[in-house]
């Protein structure tokens, strides 16, 4: 990759606004906002830029850490922070007080296995009273809730048996172990949806 060649999503562009539009009043009291599986840089550098408010931390694992950086190299934030390595199954958690995480397109891609890792870790690492939002396609009562994405989670087990669109239903029930209770369940463009959900103080 050459400084001019910057990774690029048109998935992300297509999708950005729609989920500024359900984040932006979920995170209007929060801080600070870990962004767990950055990909590209290209939703960090728009939801910064849109809720100055926010201090964002972007995260991934280190092969994407560069095409992150050159993101917010051109965006010039001051509240973006130098993203950080995470793999869930492995790594330290990322250093810095959060008060919310948001995650997009990540879940079907890692395994069962490693989603329950990211949830117990949530609970583990995040403050009671924060919020977590996590965007992508969901099954409902393990039906698909179209074609396409019945397709697309074909296509996803033929690069990786372990990966798949996951059970709304099995992702509530970890997030719930974890200590968050469901806010909302937001529909969105393309058969996705954005989950929230709040983490509740312990009494």
């Amino acid at each position: 990759m050459t400084m001019f060649e910057k990774p690029f999503s048109q998935a992300c562009e297509n999708n950005k606004q729609p989920i500024l539009d359900v984040i932006r009043p979920l995170f209007q009291g929060s801080k600070s906002i870990l962004e767990i599986g950055s990909g590209t840089g290209q939703h960090a550098v728009f939801f910064a830029e849109a809720m100055p408010h926010l201090q964002w931390q972007c995260a991934d694992q280190a092969e994407y850490l560069a095409g992150i950086q050159q993101w917010l190299d051109d965006a010039s934030l001051a509240n973006i922070s130098a993203p950080q390595t995470f793999e869930v199954n492995s790594s330290a958690w990322p250093s810095g007080n959060f008060d919310g995480v948001f995650s997009a397109n990540t879940l079907h891609i890692m395994s069962w296995a490693s989603v329950q890792v990211l949830f117990q870790r949530l609970g583990e690492n995040m403050p009671e009273d924060s919020l977590l939002a996590i965007y992508g396609p969901f099954n409902y009562q393990g039906k698909f809730t179209s074609d396409s994405n019945a397709q697309f989670d074909q296509w996803l087990k033929s690069r990786d048996p372990q990966s798949g669109i996951r059970d709304f239903e099995a992702v509530c029930e970890q997030a719930e172990t974890a200590g968050y209770s469901l806010l909302n369940d937001h529909a969105m463009p393309a058969n996705n949806r954005l989950l929230c959900w709040h983490k509740k103080t312990r009494r």
